[in-house]
C-alpha cells in the first residue's frame, strides 16, 4: 500500500492554498485572486463541468481563449475530473480551429467571447466565458471528488505546425509537475516568495508551464493578456517581479522602442529571465545582457513533446556562442546518425532525449509516434552537435537542412552570420529548388527600422565568414517573416 499523494496539478494548487490561503496567487489587470479564491472557483468549475455536461475520466474539453484567470480555473477543474483540456490558440483561423476540434472530439468547447466567433461550424456544446460562465458557477458548489491520476493527460497541446499540420501532444500531470520541480531548481525564481510575470499565451506549452509553476510552488503570478513592450518594461521597472519568460520576438519588440524609453525604464528586480521557443541569436543575446544584466539570462531548448531538454546558464551566455547549454535536470541527451548510432563530439547528429518530462505519444497518430519515440528516447527532428565540455549547439531542424550540390548546409549557421550585420532586424534562410545544385541557399531579410543595408553588405559578411557553398545565391528584403501563432518562423510559407 502506498500513501504518497499523486502528483497532479490540482493537488499541488490546493496544497499551496492550505499553506497560505490569503496570499495572492494571480494578478490580472486590476484583479487580485488569493489562493483560497482560486482553488474554490476551480472546484466549482469542476462541479459545474460534471453537473452540466457530465465531464469525466477520458473526456476532452477544448479551450479557446486569450489569457485570463478562467483559463486556469477550467484547466484545473477539468483535469481534476480526469479530463484532458485541449488548447486551441485564439489566433488561429476558423479552418484550423475546426480541424483541431475534429481531431480531439471534445465533449465541450469553452471559449472567450471573441474566440466564440471562430466556432461557426461547431455544433456541439459551447460554454462562453463571462456572463454565462459566472451564472453557471453561481448555481453550483465545489465538492466533486478529484479522480485524476498522475499519469492521466491533463492537457492536450497542439504542435505549432512549422513543418506540417498540428498534432495533438498529450501531457500527463506527472510529466508537468516534475518539470516544475526541475525549473525551481534550475532557475531559482519559483519559490513561495517569488513573483513571476507570465506574458506568453497560455495555449502554448511553454507559456502555460512557466505560468503554472509559480502557482504550484506557492508564489505569485502576474498574468498579461497581451504583450506591449513598454508596459512590460514598466512592470519590471516598478514591481517586485523576480522571474519572466520571453521569446525572441518579445526582445525584438522591446529593443524597437525609442532609446529614451529604454533609458527611462531601465532597472528591475529580476533574478531570472528565461528565453525559449526559438533561437536567440548571438547579437540579440549581447543586447539583452547589456541592457538587463549579465547574471540573469537563461536560454532553454525544448519541445512540446519532450519538455525542457537543455539550458544555458547566465555565466556562459557570451562565452558559448550560439549554444543551448547542457542537459536539463534529470535529462539525458544523445546525438545519433542516420543508422541510429551515437556520433562523436563535434559531429552533427539527430538529437534524442530521455527524461521524466516526455509525452506519451501523439494523439491518435501511431505512425508519427513511432517516428518520434525510439526505445524510450524522443526526437522532434532537430540536428545538433556537442562540444568537449558537454554543451549542445542546435544546428538546425532536420527538415530545414539544405542539400546543395550533395553537401549538407545548415540555415542557422548562415542566419547567425547575417543577423550580426548592422541594420538587420531578422533573417530566415531556406533552400530553393535549383536545376544545377538541387537546392540553392536563399536569405529573406527584414531591415531594422530606418536602417540602410543592401545586398552588397550582406554578401560581404557572408564572404568573410562562410564557405562558398554556404553563401546565399539569392537575397530578398521583406517587410516581415511569416510566423505561426507561437511566433516561430514558418519556413514552408517562405518556400
Amino acid at each position: 500500500m502506498t500513501v504518497a499523494e499523486p502528483l497532479t496539478l490540482g493537488r499541488g494548487l490546493r496544497a499551496a492554498a492550505r499553506r497560505q490561503p490569503r496570499k495572492v496567487a494571480l494578478r490580472f489587470g486590476s484583479q487580485t485572486i488569493s489562493y483560497a479564491a482560486l482553488v474554490e472557483r476551480a472546484a466549482r468549475t469542476a462541479s459545474m463541468l460534471r453537473t452540466d455536461w457530465r465531464i469525466g475520466p477520458g473526456d476532452r474539453i477544448a479551450l479557446i481563449s486569450a489569457n485570463r484567470p478562467e483559463f486556469i480555473e477550467v484547466l484545473v477543474g477539468g483535469s481534476d475530473l480526469g479530463a484532458a483540456v485541449a488548447m486551441v490558440n485564439p489566433r488561429v483561423g476558423e479552418r484550423e480551429a475546426a480541424a483541431i476540434l475534429n481531431d480531439c472530439e471534445p465533449r465541450l468547447v469553452v471559449a472567450d467571447p471573441r474566440s466564440a466567433g471562430l466556432l461557426t461550424g461547431w455544433r456541439g456544446p459551447l460554454l462562453v466565458l463571462g456572463t454565462e460562465y459566472e451564472q453557471r458557477l453561481a448555481r453550483v458548489e465545489g465538492g466533486i471528488e478529484d479522480v485524476a491520476a498522475e499519469m492521466d493527460p491533463f492537457a492536450l497541446h497542439y504542435t505549432s505546425g512549422t513543418t506540417g499540420l498540428p498534432k495533438g501532444v498529450p501531457i500527463s500531470h506527472r510529466s508537468r509537475v516534475l518539470s516544475f520541480f526541475g525549473m525551481a531548481s534550475e532557475y531559482g525564481c519559483y519559490g513561495p516568495d517569488d513573483h513571476f510575470l507570465a506574458l506568453a499565451p497560455l495555449c502554448h506549452g511553454a507559456g502555460l508551464t512557466f505560468a503554472l509553476a509559480p502557482l504550484y510552488m506557492g508564489g505569485t503570478c502576474t498574468l498579461l493578456d497581451r504583450f506591449d513592450p513598454e508596459e512590460v518594461l514598466a512592470i519590471l521597472h516598478a514591481q517586485t517581479i523576480t522571474g519572466v519568460f520571453f521569446v525572441p520576438t518579445h526582445f525584438n519588440r522591446i529593443f524597437d522602442l525609442p532609446a529614451s524609453t529604454l533609458d527611462r525604464l531601465r532597472g528591475h528586480r529580476l533574478t531570472a529571465m528565461i528565453s525559449n521557443a526559438a533561437p536567440l541569436l548571438q547579437a540579440a543575446k549581447e543586447r539583452v545582457t547589456d541592457y538587463f544584466g549579465k547574471d540573469l539570462l537563461y536560454e532553454c531548448y525544448g519541445a512540446t513533446e519532450s519538455g525542457i531538454i537543455t539550458n544555458l546558464r547566465p555565466a556562459f551566455q557570451l562565452e558559448k556562442r550560439n549554444c543551448v547549454g547542457t542537459p536539463f535536470v534529470a535529462t539525458e541527451v544523445e546525438l545519433r546518425d542516420e543508422a541510429g548510432d551515437p556520433v562523436p563530439d563535434g559531429a552533427v547528429g539527430e538529437l534524442f532525449s530521455r527524461s521524466p518530462y516526455l509525452f506519451d505519444g501523439y494523439w491518435r497518430r501511431p505512425e508519427e509516434t513511432a517516428e518520434a519515440i525510439v526505445d524510450g528516447w524522443v526526437t522532434v527532428g532537430d540536428l545538433a552537435r556537442r562540444d568537449e565540455d558537454g554543451c549542445y549547439y542546435i544546428v538546425d531542424r532536420k527538415k530545414d537542412m539544405i542539400i546543395t550540390g550533395g553537401i549538407n548546409v545548415y540555415p542557422r549557421e548562415i542566419e547567425n552570420v547575417i543577423d550580426q550585420v548592422p541594420g538587420v532586424a531578422e533573417v530566415a534562410v531556406i533552400g530553393r529548388a535549383d536545376p544545377d545544385w538541387g537546392e540553392a541557399v536563399h536569405a529573406a531579410i527584414v531591415r531594422a527600422r530606418g536602417a540602410v543595408v543592401d545586398e552588397g553588405g550582406i554578401m560581404a559578411a557572408c564572404n568573410a565568414a562562410l564557405a562558398g557553398y554556404k553563401r546565399p545565391k539569392t537575397i530578398e528584403f521583406v517587410d516581415a517573416l511569416p510566423r505561426n501563432t507561437a511566433g516561430k518562423v514558418v519556413k514552408r510559407d517562405l518556400r
